[in-house]
């Protein structure tokens, strides 16, 4: 997927503004010689920015805008260092929302819709991306952040809320909630769209069947607006992305060059018109491709399959590098274990031990699923883990993201 002259001009009024700025981006550009790109080729000259340089510019280095043009500031969790906080203007609050109506619309998601927000509000670019989306629409906005189990599904009930908005770990944990209540038949829901962490198909199944409702896959991260800058539509043959905001790049994450379209690697982004803290060639550290050809739906967007994982995913145990996607992989082989699993590394007696924790009912000898799960993984990735199998709702959910894997190696 090549960029567009219309893009590069729009890349060129931002390299202007980042210089005019003196941003970390525009010192970065007049040290590399560049004030402007004409072609593919000079685009891809145009240095990487990364999450690096983001915190080195914490708290306000990243506001490009004036800052009487700023209006609101998002910031990501800092759970790994310092926190990112991105600058928005007016005009990028606007764009934002536009996008995020779109990808309400292309989930057949109408003004006539009641709109149930579980994500969280404040610093995080969730809850309050979904409800400007969904004012943008006209629709009816139930803001309820995450949290509080019961007032959720009271408030469902009561409310007739027909799209649900939330982490896959959340839609499966009020899932259970509702069956386990038996008020399925009291719930109005019809749709989900669902983001901020992967899922596995076995998931996406369980939510399905168990609220009967239609699924989307919403992506977006904090740095480049938040949710909303994709999503997949009715033929699910992978998630549209806005390209008249963004620009889209997949790269091979080692040699740092583009891949041919349908090759994995890491996807990298450009923002084309973001005026309080544009980013050029971002690396977002996801895993996925660009889906070549033309979608069913007839839209011309560009799509890309479902995020794989991400780059900083990958656990180094004995010497071999594993991903968590490659266990899942594995896990998706056993219909009679839930959704759900946790990975747990830690070293005992000077050697690396991988524990996998897996959930199932009580209809199955424990001990040899654990043992065909246990040689199932050793052919995928080369040594032998220990599973432990337990009984489903054994292991943690939660109201925001579920933590997979836990290295107890660093603690």
């Amino acid at each position: 997927m090549q960029i567009t002259e219309k893009q590069l001009a729009q890349v060129n009024d931002r390299i202007k503004a980042l210089v005019k700025s003196g941003s970390f981006y525009g010192k970065k550009l007049e040290e590399a010689g560049i004030t402007e790109v004409n072609s593919p080729e000079d685009f891809l000259k145009l240095p990487f920015s990364e999450k690096k340089d983001l915190r080195d510019a914490y708290p306000l280095g990243l506001m490009t805008a004036p800052e009487e043009e700023i209006v609101r500031i998002h910031s990501s969790s800092g759970t790994t260092g310092k926190p990112v906080i991105i600058p928005y203007t007016a005009k990028d609050v606007d764009d934002w929302g536009e996008m995020f109506k779109r990808c309400y619309e292309v989930a057949g998601i109408t003004n006539k819709d009641r709109i149930h927000i579980t994500p969280g509000y404040g610093l995080w670019t969730a809850g309050i991306g979904f409800q400007n989306g969904c004012e943008k629409l006209g629709a009816m906005a139930i803001p309820m952040g995450p949290g509080n189990t019961d007032k959720q599904l009271e408030m469902m009930v009561n409310l007739g809320s027909t799209v649900l908005c939330s982490t896959s770990s959340y839609a499966l944990l009020l899932t259970e909630e509702i069956e386990k209540r038996g008020i399925k038949d009291q719930i109005k829901l019809k749709k989900g769209v669902i983001g901020s962490e992967r899922w596995s198909d076995k998931m996406r199944q369980r939510i399905h069947e168990g609220l009967g409702i239609e699924l989307y896959d919403i992506y977006g991260l904090t740095e480049i607006y938040g949710p909303g800058i994709g999503i997949n539509c009715e033929y699910n043959t992978g998630m549209h992305i806005w390209d008249d905001y963004l620009y889209l790049e997949i790269i091979d994450p080692e040699t740092l060059q583009p891949v041919a379209d349908g090759e994995e690697g890491e996807i990298v982004i450009t923002t084309l018109v973001k005026e309080g803290a544009p980013l050029i060639r971002y690396r977002t550290h996801d895993l996925s491709r660009i889906i070549p050809g033309s979608c069913p739906c007839g839209r011309s967007y560009p799509r890309i399959d479902v995020i794989k994982g991400r780059t900083d995913d990958m656990m180094k145990i004995k010497g071999v590098n594993v991903f968590p996607s490659q266990i899942e992989e594995v896990l998706a082989q056993f219909p009679e274990i839930s959704s759900e699993y946790q990975i747990r590394i830690s070293h005992l007696d000077g050697k690396d031990t991988m524990r996998i924790y897996v959930e199932t009912n009580g209809s199955v000898d424990f001990d040899d699923l654990a043992k065909r799960i246990a040689e199932k993984v050793k052919s995928r990735i080369g040594f032998t883990p220990i599973v432990k199998v337990v009984e489903i709702g054994v292991l943690p959910r939660s109201m925001k993201k579920t933590a997979r894997v836990i290295d107890e190696r660093f603690d």
